[in-house]
């Protein structure tokens, strides 16, 4: 998961080097934080967090699919 966070996410900024996505599993959660340039923040975001949202929900769809379902994932972005 924490791959293909990074992989969209690269796609969306400009600096795809300050880029950073880390994984910490706390009991039945799973966190996917991700860390981009303070200037390119709004772009990963989108426009009323579309961005966001998507990235989200291909994310919970996924993990559904691969039989995760006892796992809640949530994809922060800072």
């Amino acid at each position: 998961m924490e791959k293909l966070v990074e992989y969209i996410v690269r796609a969306l900024v400009d600096k795809k080097d300050a880029v950073r996505v880390k994984t910490v599993e706390e009991g039945d959660a799973c966190i996917i934080t991700v860390n981009v340039d303070p200037e390119e923040v709004g772009r990963v975001v989108g426009r009323g967090g579309r961005n966001a949202q998507a990235i989200r929900t291909i994310i919970r769809s996924l993990a559904g699919k691969q039989g995760f379902l006892d796992k809640k994932y949530i994809v922060k972005f800072e």
